[in-house]
């Protein structure tokens, strides 16, 4: 066996950082009043953590580059029929990194709907202004209605699958998510995971987060 660092400090920071705001913001989202100022905040750090992510999946740890785990229906068919290369149940695996690309692409677009809605009582989103009111209305509509949803319904379909790799395949998902490595049959190429690594995930957020205070109060 062979102990191989997957997760670099950055992306297990992200998880986590990405697990509290959902969590926060599901409250928030239902007890509204004043805790909407904290859902407007968690959504702005969110938006934050996923441009982070985006940018981190082209110059991070090589299993956290989307070029590592991305996958064609033909990987995904053999893996599903359990004839794919050993190296795919390294990182993300080809089921497992849909699931990834879905929460990041309808987290994405949840909190762009919050950007342009407003509930025409007391808040309303930094772009809501600047569209017209049809538009505004389908995204308040998709954001409060739809989009919460079928979030709620990918992570419990994650969590899910996290259970399932556990109890019936021996496979603990989480551990390595919490200290970085895993212990494999094979020696594979190890994500950087240096001091010089995690300051570039560190100025890569900061960068995001600058963006994302600017657009705010830009449109404010």
């Amino acid at each position: 066996m062979s102990t191989v660092r997957v997760w670099d400090l950055p992306t297990r920071v992200f998880h986590w950082c990405l697990v509290i705001c959902f969590l926060g913001l599901v409250v928030t989202g239902e007890v509204a009043g004043d805790a909407l100022i904290w859902h407007f905040r968690l959504g702005y750090t969110l938006l934050s953590l996923l441009l982070f992510r985006l940018a981190w999946g082209m110059v991070g740890g090589h299993w956290s580059r989307f070029s590592t785990f991305v996958a064609g229906p033909g990987v995904i068919l053999r893996y599903l029929q359990g004839t794919a290369s050993p190296e795919h149940s390294v990182g993300h695996n080809p089921v497992g990194a849909l699931s990834v690309l879905g929460l990041l692409f309808f987290a994405l677009l949840q909190v762009v709907a919050g950007l342009f809605s407003d509930d025409e009582i007391a808040s309303s989103g930094p772009l809501a202004k600047m569209v017209s009111g049809d538009w505004v209305s389908l995204a308040t509509t998709y954001h409060s209605k739809v989009g919460k949803v079928i979030l709620i319904a990918l992570v419990v379909l994650h969590v899910s699958a996290i259970i399932f790799y556990r109890l019936r395949r021996g496979e603990n998902l989480v551990a390595p998510m919490l200290h970085g490595d895993k212990e494999l049959p094979e020696v594979y190429q190890p994500s950087r995971d240096d001091t010089a690594s995690r300051v570039l995930g560190a100025l890569t957020f900061a960068l995001c987060a600058a963006a994302v205070t600017w657009l705010v109060k830009w449109a404010g």
